[in-house]
């Protein structure tokens, strides 16, 4: 037990939370977006798996970053486009056609890893690129925060600043204005000229794109490999952080550290005797809870 509470208390621990966070937040600020839009994506958990996988193996075969960045938002926008299609256009029920793409997502990323890497399992055995580490001159040489502030994945930092750009487009522009007003009165939008299903559109695919970042994260960040269903709930982690973040983009972003620092927990606990069950648990036990305790303070209000 000392050897955790040591853990938690270093630069090392702290490092780990900014890198479980990092996924974390641009999925989170994609789902304040969308609830802004009034539009509940629980297809980010797709969206994230297909981008994962598209910036790998585009990134591998032409062994160019870029490339394979665009192939990722590629697949991330075809999946939240389906989405959007099929919500804001058929009008059929959000809830289901989330579950449906992210059952679909899971499925056609194995076919085609396999297809492309004859494995099921991961990427491994294509060499792929990964977004560099930044080093920040003057900064990286202070003491124990230049541990921290320095060296930080280049997406580890966008997306913090992402975080800014959504408070701003959000709050400080006049497309911003026109989404929460779709948003919060889509029939007073729509009586003013708002066009309500190109306004919700269009703020889910900046949401797509955000998700997906999140996801290329994963597989060109985090890790440098694809590894099947490597997003492991992290899209719904991202949406009850939105929403225990009330749509407000910094508190939002504090609930996307408490998540990350739940999750760099359970992974270091499994290295000091705890049980890999429940370590892979904790997360997800801070996530209900964090809801419960929201549920209740709306109930009391």
């Amino acid at each position: 037990m000392d050897n955790i509470f040591s853990y938690i208390f270093s630069v090392e621990f702290v490092n780990a939370v900014i890198r479980m966070s990092t996924p974390l937040l641009f999925v989170a600020m994609a789902a304040v977006i969308g609830a802004k839009a009034d539009v509940l994506c629980i297809a980010f958990e797709g969206v994230m798996l297909c981008s994962a996988l598209g910036g790998v193996l585009a990134s591998g075969y032409s062994n160019s970053l870029l490339v394979g960045m665009l192939a990722g938002l590629a697949a991330g926008l075809l999946i939240t486009g389906v989405f959007a299609y099929f919500v804001l256009v058929l009008h059929t029920e959000q809830m289901l056609v989330g579950l449906a793409l992210n059952l679909f997502s899971s499925g056609i990323t194995v076919t085609l890893l396999y297809a492309f890497t004859r494995s099921k399992t991961s990427s491994v055995g294509l060499p792929s690129l990964a977004f560099p580490n930044v080093t920040i001159p003057v900064v990286d040489g202070i003491p124990v925060l230049g541990e921290i502030i320095s060296g930080q994945n280049i997406l580890t930092y966008a997306s913090i600043l992402c975080v800014f750009l959504v408070h701003i487009m959000l709050y400080k522009t006049p497309f911003g204005l026109r989404v929460r007003s779709v948003g919060e009165a889509p029939h007073a939008a729509e009586a003013v000229g708002i066009n309500v299903v190109r306004i919700k559109f269009s703020a889910l695919m900046i949401s797509g794109v955000l998700a997906s970042f999140g996801g290329m994260f994963m597989s060109m960040g985090y890790l440098t490999a694809f590894t099947r269903d490597m997003i492991s709930g992290r899209g719904f982690i991202g949406i009850a952080a939105q929403s225990l973040g009330q749509c407000r983009p910094i508190l939002t972003m504090i609930w996307t550290y408490i998540f990350g620092a739940a999750t760099a927990v359970g992974n270091a606990a499994q290295g000091f005797g705890m049980p890999s069950q429940l370590a892979i648990m904790l997360p997800y036990v801070i996530t209900i809870v964090g809801l419960m305790l929201a549920g209740i303070r709306k109930k009391n209000v």
